[in-house]
């Protein structure tokens, strides 16, 4: 089984970007393809040395076919999401007491939770950031802002607020929609 010129050429440059690790090095590698015993298979183990500017901009640019969409075809369910919101705070936190250390790896645990279960729900198009704030109930007030450059025909956000005896915690899901 011969290589063509083009894809020699191809194989060549490759090399010559990278390192490899292999049963053959790359001069008895050429020497046999030479004298015609090339390989069906050669177990190597490559790696970047130093990427080039060009294998870049190749691995970034994307092409990607015209939708046409200018807005959701199904606009994002901010009442399920309401739903699962206060579900998920209500089972991981019914009766829990405030402890900062255990409070804190609950946001990421519960902010992690709402992410998948949201996502789960299947909507196409729609960047999900889930914000989870755990914070001690002892007669204080607190303001909590966010902000955010969206459009408002198709971007949302859902929100709730769980108290018990010594906690208090506020769950924000904001849907942007990706055009």
């Amino acid at each position: 089984m011969m290589m063509s010129d083009n894809a020699k050429d191809r194989a060549a440059r490759s090399w010559k970007k990278r390192g490899s690790i292999s049963s053959l090095s790359n001069h008895e590698f050429w020497r046999k393809e030479i004298h015609g015993r090339i390989k069906d298979s050669m177990s190597t183990v490559s790696y970047m040395d130093e990427p080039s500017q060009r294998d870049d901009i190749s691995r970034l640019t994307v092409q990607m076919e015209n939708t046409y969409q200018l807005g959701p075809p199904k606009h994002f369910p901010v009442v399920t999401v309401n739903h699962i919101l206060k579900d998920v705070l209500t089972s991981y936190l019914q009766v829990e007491e405030y402890e900062p250390e255990l409070c804190r790896q609950m946001t990421k645990t519960i902010s992690e939770v709402i992410k998948a279960q949201v996502k789960d729900l299947m909507i196409p198009r729609y960047k999900l950031i889930v914000i989870v704030h755990i914070g001690q109930l002892n007669r204080q007030s607190i303001l909590i802002g966010s902000r955010c450059l969206w459009d408002p025909k198709s971007d949302t956000f859902s929100s709730y607020v769980f108290r018990n005896s010594s906690l208090f915690a506020l769950a924000n899901v904001y849907a942007v929609y990706l055009e």
